[in-house]
């Protein structure tokens, strides 16, 4: 079986951290600034969310609520509130698989049952007061993250963009292989080798699905990957490499033309 997701979780360090669990005792705020997107599980009772990107939402039965990338945004509720909140963080908005996503996500949690044992596991740890409690709401966190993206991933509609092309089984093929290893000199040919198609077709499919070129979605891919490692520390020469050009130097002009600065110029704001 192709693993659609295997590339994203390799190339990109997930996290999720609760920061919050309980009644709600007054309306709250959560800033773009608190390190991350959200997750918030309202457990009980209704509210309503206001956001300067959407219009004002109403929450009237036990539902997940899902910003994967961080974003303003208000709970209003009048009567009992219980949610329970982390901090999430995909690997950044480097990552084209968050870009891809929805800015939010609105689920009743009756409608994915394929999260109710990891809810009711979480759920369990948050009300007990046990050693490692954080740790194991952390990593349950995660690993509700991991299945809330097989489950986006899997019922996505056909539009055109990443999500489409990883529902298409034979660009599906080629992308996780870009996604898996970004250092290897990949060509259209043996992109769509990966395929199982001509090169023609494969360019023209490709474009038509992801609504950009095979090379130019690789190289979103790399800088996302660089952009990465650089935060990590890495050298130039060591991250160009990691990514697949031959030196510094061209990796830095690749770098500027896409990200518009010098790799050592983007690190500064970081």
């Amino acid at each position: 079986m192709n693993d659609r997701l295997v590339g994203v979780f390799n190339q990109f360090a997930f996290s999720a951290r609760m920061f919050f669990t309980g009644a709600l005792c007054n309306n709250i705020e959560f800033d773009e600034n608190m390190g991350g997107g959200f997750l918030h599980l309202v457990r009980k009772g209704s509210l309503k969310i206001y956001s300067s990107h959407h219009p004002i939402v109403s929450i009237e039965e036990p539902s997940l609520i899902f910003y994967p990338s961080p974003a303003k945004h208000q709970f209003v509720f009048d009567g009992n509130v219980e949610l329970t909140c982390a901090i999430v963080d995909l690997g950044g908005t480097n990552n084209l698989l968050v870009k891809a996503l929805p800015n939010m996500l609105l689920m009743a949690l009756k409608d994915v049952p394929s999260l109710a044992s990891t809810l009711s596991l979480l759920f369990d740890e948050a009300e007990l007061q046990q050693c490692g409690r954080q740790a194991a709401i952390d990593r349950l966190f995660e690993y509700l993250m991991i299945q809330l993206l097989r489950f986006i991933l899997d019922s996505s509609p056909g539009n055109v963009g990443l999500l489409a092309g990883l529902n298409d089984k034979r660009l599906a093929k080629a992308i996780s292989a870009m996604h898996s290893d970004p250092s290897h000199q990949w060509t259209l040919e043996l992109l769509a080798k990966q395929a199982g198609m001509s090169r023609a077709r494969f360019a023209v499919h490709f474009r038509e699905t992801v609504g950009t070129t095979p090379v130019d979605y690789l190289t979103q891919w790399r800088m996302g990957v660089a952009q990465t490692l650089l935060k990590k520390g890495k050298p130039i020469g060591l991250v160009a490499n990691e990514v697949g050009y031959s030196n510094a130097s061209v990796f830095s002009r690749v770098f500027k033309s896409k990200i518009g600065q010098s790799p050592s110029a983007w690190l500064k704001l970081y």
